[in-house]
């Protein structure tokens, strides 16, 4: 059941005979395992489903409906489509929490022009956890028995493992970000956000389930998605609407860790006084809080961030949150704060076409937002950061990315080591390590 559009095209309803799915949520006892040692072994690595943090959250599998669509009204697009197909759909939700009833994964490109479309999945199955909740959708165009849920057996590790460089090596990459230092001094403009990606082969298959629980295990601060063949572990919640509340964490400003509990005390500590950094969170909030406004009353912007510690990095953080006041779905909550700063830059239209000029490369997916809503329009989207893509056609050929917030006073080496430490978690998680 998969459809198509254009930006611009009307969307096709999913089913092919034209009848409605079925949906049914019920509430089952806790499977004793955790979600993502649920997922079954599959074929195509892009219909394994995963948005989860700490072990809560939703797992996917099976293809229920498909829809892609590209160019500059994806966002649009995605949510007609989304609202026409769940609002046929014959409901049967005795949970009746967020994330139950006719569920939707997402993962939509950075850029109105990628190449790469946007993906939305109706799962034929979606396991949920919350809190001491656990329950099963099952969806389809018929009834659907409700499956046996069971831990299935520990996926194989990749083997012959190679990483190569991607669109630029790490001294083109720098002289990029030179360039574009130069143009903030300028006064061209005030922030860049720019990427740079590797190629991944393996021997063999790739198994998602083993990229999934590596991230889960070693980074489990983070949310670990998995959408149509885009995966990865994002520490950035680009907005959650839950029952009218809506949240934002902002992530801008960077340093990497050592490992000695000591030297990361007093490295948070610079971090936390750090002008450049500062600088680019100011950016980045502001991006967010603005985006926001027209949407939510009561809205709480933090005078100074936190740092939030992370297994390879620690960042400046923010938590950005309000009260919904108009129906705007999670969805076009996302819609409204993409790009933020902490992906794209400030002013927001010149980065991006900055971005297009330098980094010679489509993002595809990338810093895009990714993540789930229901027929609610309520939800949850990051962006898809330490992340890295299946190629098309391949089980075992994959990009990886990595992206650094450039200001007036970065020094493009030293950008070069932040991007690389932000390669470190899909590098380990796909090399075993």
């Amino acid at each position: 059941m998969s459809t198509i559009s254009e930006a611009g095209a009307a969307a096709v309803p999913a089913a092919p005979s034209g009848a409605p799915l079925v949906v049914r949520t019920v509430e089952i006892d806790d499977p004793g395992v955790p979600l993502l040692r649920l997922l079954p072994e599959s074929a195509d690595p892009r219909e394994v489903l995963s948005w989860v943090r700490r072990g809560e959250g939703l797992v996917g599998w099976g293809q229920a409906a498909l829809h892609h669509t590209r160019g500059a009204s994806r966002f649009a697009a995605a949510e007609d489509w989304w609202q026409r197909l769940a609002g046929r759909a014959v409901v049967r939700d005795e949970v009746g929490m967020p994330g139950t009833g006719p569920v939707c994964f997402a993962s939509l490109p950075f850029a109105a022009d990628s190449a790469e479309p946007a993906s939305l999945v109706v799962p034929r199955v979606l396991v949920g956890h919350r809190g001491d909740r656990w329950w099963v959708t099952t969806c389809g165009v018929g009834p659907a028995p409700t499956p046996l849920l069971q831990a299935t057996a520990d996926p194989e590790a990749p083997q012959e493992v190679t990483f190569a460089d991607g669109a630029l090596s790490g001294a083109e990459w720098a002289s990029r970000v030179a360039e574009a230092v130069n143009r903030i001094t300028a006064g061209d403009l005030d922030k860049v956000v720019l990427a740079r990606d590797l190629h991944v082969r393996a021997g063999g298959r790739v198994d998602p389930r083993w990229v999934l629980r590596q991230l889960a295990e070693r980074y489990d601060t983070t949310w670990v998605f998995s959408v149509d063949g885009m995966l990865g572990a994002t520490p950035e919640l680009l907005v959650r609407r839950e029952r009218g509340l809506v949240t934002s964490r902002v992530l801008a400003g960077t340093i990497r860790r050592t490992g000695d509990d000591a030297k990361d005390l007093t490295l948070a500590a610079s971090l936390a006084r750090s002008s450049k950094d500062l600088e680019e969170h100011e950016y980045a909030v502001r991006s967010v809080a603005e985006a926001l406004a027209p949407h939510c009353s009561s809205t709480n912007v933090p005078e100074s961030p936190f740092v939030l510690h992370l297994a390879n990095v620690m960042h400046l953080a923010t938590d950005v949150t309000g009260v919904a006041t108009d129906s705007v779905s999670s969805l076009g909550l996302a819609a409204a704060l993409h790009p933020s700063a902490a992906v794209g830059g400030t002013p927001t239209d010149l980065a991006v076409e900055l971005i297009a000029d330098l980094e010679g490369m489509d993002r595809g997916r990338y810093a895009g937002p990714v993540g789930w809503l229901d027929a609610s329009g309520d939800g949850e989207w990051g962006i898809a950061l330490r992340s890295g893509c299946y190629q098309p056609g391949s089980d075992r050929d994959l990009r990886i990315f990595a992206g650094c917030g450039i200001v007036a006073g970065s020094d493009p080496e030293a950008e070069v080591g932040e991007a690389d430490a932000k390669f470190v978690p899909m590098r380990d998680a796909l090399s075993g390590r």
